[in-house]
């Protein structure tokens, strides 16, 4: 069954490199149709993020007058870190889960793979992701952090945020075909998500013996690489139990996200 499985996903990432023409033609044109249509165009993608990241670093900073930090980290460049990563996560997870039912008219197409659809979303989102991560580079310089060696884990982890979240949207995305409320549970999730992953506060809040809960989060490895590139100039092979963890779980997502993809793919038309 495993064998089965690697040759499912060999296929997948062979499809995706015979067809990367027609996927960075998608995923221009739904990047241009969610930002380029008004009048402040790419502008109104970045302002959300910057926006909340201020109002949490504004709170923090002289509202409440503490941060969760016990060093001298900067405590902004320690939060857009954790903050810029979620973005990523949060915005292609309601974005894929979409993916589906908003290209009815690709669906219905008899040659077309509709698998793909979920990844045009993710690469809609990750176009915006580089440039926030762009400006995290740049913040950490200004901060006096210049570029080092840990640098280069950056398209691991990356690469570990789209993996995760492909797996989930193809499950989110298949089943919302059929039970439209799968979008609102997906905005719940997402919403406690983000208070339950230690973005702006410190896992070390949390008792010792409670900590294994909050790092069964995926979020949390992701959250927590950005910070050890950037801050912590931690390896991620240097945690031997929280990276085959990861692994196991995005795994696990992508498996069961593509049988359940797949089972239901061949209904997608009679619904739409």
């Amino acid at each position: 069954m495993i064998v089965r499985y690697i040759k499912e996903f060999y296929r997948f990432i062979k499809h995706v490199a015979q067809s990367r023409d027609l996927l960075l033609t998608l995923v221009k044109n739904e990047f241009r149709k969610q930002y380029l249509g008004s009048y402040l165009g790419l502008i109104w993608a970045f302002v959300q993020p910057f926006v909340f990241m201020l109002v949490i670093w504004f709170v923090f900073t002289y509202g409440f007058r503490a941060t969760p930090l016990a060093d001298d980290t900067p405590f902004f460049l320690w939060l857009i870190c954790g903050m810029i990563p979620w973005f990523f996560l949060s915005n292609a997870l309601l974005s894929g889960t979409d993916a589906v039912v908003n290209n009815a008219f690709l669906v219905k197409k008899v040659a077309f793979r509709v698998s793909i659809l979920p990844l045009v979303q993710i690469g809609s989102a990750l176009i915006i992701h580089m440039g926030l991560v762009l400006f995290l580079m740049v913040a950490c310089m200004l901060y006096g952090l210049m570029p080092t060696i840990f640098w280069i884990q950056l398209p691991y982890y990356i690469f570990c945020s789209i993996f995760l979240v492909l797996g989930i949207s193809w499950i989110t995305s298949s089943l919302k075909v059929f039970v439209k409320d799968i979008g609102n549970i997906m905005t719940v999730v997402i919403q406690v998500g983000f208070w339950a992953t230690p973005i702006f506060w410190n896992i070390d809040m949390v008792p010792q013996q409670h900590h294994w809960m909050v790092q069964l989060n995926p979020a949390y490895y992701i959250v927590e690489g950005f910070r050890n590139i950037f801050i912590k100039e931690v390896w991620f092979w240097q945690f031997p139990g929280a990276t085959p963890y990861f692994l196991l779980m995005s795994s696990l997502f992508f498996i069961v996200g593509a049988i359940v993809f797949k089972r239901l793919r061949p209904h997608f038309g009679d619904v739409l």
